[in-house]
């Protein structure tokens, strides 16, 4: 059996000494060893097949290259596994791995499930949500560098930070391209008014029907749920106006509810989108991009809000492990802030051109 190449390996073949070896492939070459030697330093570890030991570094390192995941039902849901899948890219790319752990939505099993994490020496902690919302944060995540995707601190600014989807923007961007078609005459199929989401959204909408130079039509706000039975009846009522009344277009609070909102339209004898454009929002896998017609959507940025609070939480680190050796508390200062990621709209077949009249 071919015997594993050492640090000292590597030293030899790139003609540096072993503990440049040891800083620069535990990431503290910057500063310390010339950009060049770096180089050469990964160029031989490549050749040679050198990964450095996990346990030896963990020990050295006081960490355990581990990060902890709490979710109230990402992991056990059907969606949303992209936030986590984003933060899961981004920690193995440097060399960490995540261990998580599902409430079920519970919020009575939120600090055990934080405390049996920090049983495991977890260098650090993030909590992520099935759909925006404000969070009760669990007193467990002050003992570690934290941070929140998809969520917010209940108490405010100052607290923990998190990373979220830009929902003004989105509302905004998604009537843009509805307005883009000629649209006029539109129905929102938003979802709860009290909801976070809904509300910033509402607020994009206000935003880019100004920027058209338009008034904001309060009356064709529909409040409704998220689900495709929602979606039917309450596009079922908006589309049962005459012809020259009813909405040419509907913007609706989610994938599904579009969903049930083409089923309305097609009961009422209705072409999507030659009679009615229809526009989702999320872009939901399996659903969005094999409906019958494929639904435009506002795609939310899942994965890139997982990497994006990933990165936070990594960069962190060194930092942290430093005052951890001193006793003082973790240093949060890179954490702290919200940070809004944005989507992007995916033009498919349920928007089209105004309907002529």
């Amino acid at each position: 059996m071919q015997r594993k190449a050492t640090a000292q390996d590597v030293a030899k073949l790139a003609g540096v000494s072993r503990s440049a070896v040891s800083l620069v492939l535990n990431g503290h070459g910057d500063g310390n060893i010339a950009s060049e030697s770096q180089v050469r330093i990964r160029q031989a570890a490549k050749d040679l097949n050198y990964k450095p030991n996990a346990v030896a570094l963990s020990l050295r390192n006081q960490q355990t290259r581990i990060i902890g995941i709490v979710s109230d039902r990402v992991i056990s849901g059907p969606v949303d596994g992209n936030i986590i899948a984003g933060a899961d890219a981004v920690a193995r790319a440097r060399g960490f791995v995540t261990l998580g752990l599902d409430t079920e939505q519970d919020e009575q099993r939120d600090a055990s499930a934080v405390e049996t994490l920090l049983d495991r020496h977890v260098d650090a902690l993030m909590y992520v949500t099935v759909g925006l919302r404000e969070l009760r944060v669990p007193a467990g995540m002050e003992k570690a560098p934290a941070i929140l995707a998809n969520c917010f601190d209940s108490r405010g600014p100052g607290h923990l930070g998190n990373v979220i989807p830009d929902e003004v923007w989105g509302g905004a961007e998604a009537l843009r391209h509805v307005l883009a078609a000629g649209h006029r005459r539109l129905g929102f199929l938003t979802g709860p008014l009290d909801h976070p989401a809904v509300q910033h959204r509402l607020e994009g909408y206000r935003q880019a029907m100004a920027e058209a130079g338009l008034p904001f039509p309060d009356g064709a706000v529909l409040p409704v749920g998220w689900d495709i039975a929602d979606g039917f009846a309450a596009a079922s009522t908006a589309l049962a106006a005459p012809a020259g009344e009813r909405p040419t277009a509907l913007l609706c609070a989610n994938d599904r509810c579009a969903v049930g909102a083409v089923l309305a339209a097609r009961g009422l004898g209705l072409q999507v989108p030659g009679d009615v454009s229809i526009v989702g929002y999320d872009d939901e896998e399996r659903v969005a991009d094999t409906m019958v017609p494929t639904l435009s959507t506002m795609a939310l940025p899942l994965r890139e809000i997982g990497a994006a609070a990933m990165t936070r939480i990594l960069a962190s680190l060194p930092r942290a492990a430093r005052k951890a050796t001193a006793g003082q508390q973790p240093d949060r200062t890179i954490l702290e802030g919200e940070e809004l990621i944005r989507g992007r709209f995916v033009d498919r077949a349920s928007l089209g051109p105004v309907p002529a009249s």
